[in-house]
C-alpha cells in the first residue's frame, strides 16, 4: 500500500500551505501504510511513531511561529550504516550493531530543516553489494516485478522512495551504490562530488571514496535536499 497522495516536495508544501495536509496526519499516514507493506524488508529499524509524532506536532508550532523550515514536515529515512543519535547502527550485520551516540552531520543537517526522519533502511551487508539481496534482515526485491532484484546497496533506501513511504531518502555510493538501485526502482539518484556532503557518521566501505547519496522522486527534489544537505565539515576526513 503506498499513500493516497504524492510525497514529493512540491505537492507535500502545496498542500500543507493549503491546509489540506499537517505534518502530524503524514506521519499518522506513513506508518499505515508501512505496516500494510512488510513484505519487501526495506526498513531495518523505524523511529517509535509516537516520538516522530511528536517531533511533528513541535514543527507545526515552530512554523507557526513564522520559522522558516525548508524541507518542512518532509518525511525521510536513512539508510542503516549511517548514525541517527539514540539508535542502532546495524551496517545489515546484528553482531555489529552499536548504538550511536550522535547523528552523523547529514542527518542533522535535514532534521533541522524541518525534515521527519521514519528510519533506518536495509543494505547488502556494509554496503558490499550492488543486488540488495546480501541481507539477514531479508532480500530486498523490485517494486514493479518480485521476480527481479531492487539493486544495491542502498536497496532500502530507493524502495522507501520508490514505493511512496518517504519523500527522500539518504543512502551511500561508493561504486554505484546509490545510483544502481535508483535506476532499478526508477527514481532519482544524486551522487555529489566527494566532500560536499559530510561522510562522517558513516560507517565506511570504501572511506576515501564513500559519498553519501540521496533518492529523490524528481530531480527538482533531490536538488532541494541537497542545498540542505551540502556543507563543509572539517571533521570529515
Amino acid at each position: 500500500m503506498s499513500l493516497s497522495y504524492s510525497l514529493e516536495l512540491s505537492s507535500l508544501a502545496t498542500a500543507y500551505e493549503k491546509g489540506a495536509l499537517t505534518p502530524s496526519a503524514v506521519v499518522r499516514d506513513v506508518y499505515a501504510a508501512i505496516k500494510l507493506a512488510r513484505a519487501n524488508p526495506i526498513w531495518i529499524h523505524l523511529m517509535p511513531e509516537a516520538e516522530v509524532a511528536a517531533r511533528a506536532r513541535a514543527l507545526e508550532a515552530r512554523r507557526a511561529a513564522g520559522e522558516r523550515l525548508p524541507l518542512y514536515g518532509a518525511p525521510f529515512a536513512v539508510k542503516d550504516n549511517i548514525d541517527v543519535a539514540g539508535h542502532p547502527t546495524t551496517a545489515a550485520c546484528p553482531a555489529f550493531s552499536y548504538v550511536a551516540e550522535q547523528s552523523a552531520p547529514v542527518v542533522s543537517r535535514l532534521e533541522q530543516a524541518g525534515a521527519l526522519l521514519i528510519g533506518k533502511t536495509n543494505l547488502d551487508q556494509f554496503a558490499t553489494g550492488l543486488t540488495g539481496t546480501r541481507s539477514p534482515y531479508g532480500a530486498c526485491f523490485n517494486p514493479f516485478k518480485r521476480d527481479y532484484i531492487a539493486g544495491g546497496s542502498s536497496s532500502g533506501s530507493a524502495l522507501a522512495v520508490s514505493t511512496g513511504m518517504v519523500s527522500f531518502a539518504l543512502g551511500t555510493d561508493t561504486a554505484g551504490s546509490g545510483r544502481v538501485p535508483a535506476a532499478f526502482t526508477n527514481i532519482v539518484g544524486l551522487k555529489s562530488t566527494r566532500g560536499l556532503v559530510s561522510a562522517r557518521g558513516v560507517v565506511p566501505a570504501c572511506r576515501s571514496l564513500d559519498c553519501v547519496s540521496i533518492f529523490a522522486l524528481k530531480c527538482e527534489d533531490a536538488g532541494s535536499v541537497f542545498d540542505v544537505a551540502c556543507g563543509f565539515d572539517a571533521e570529515d576526513q
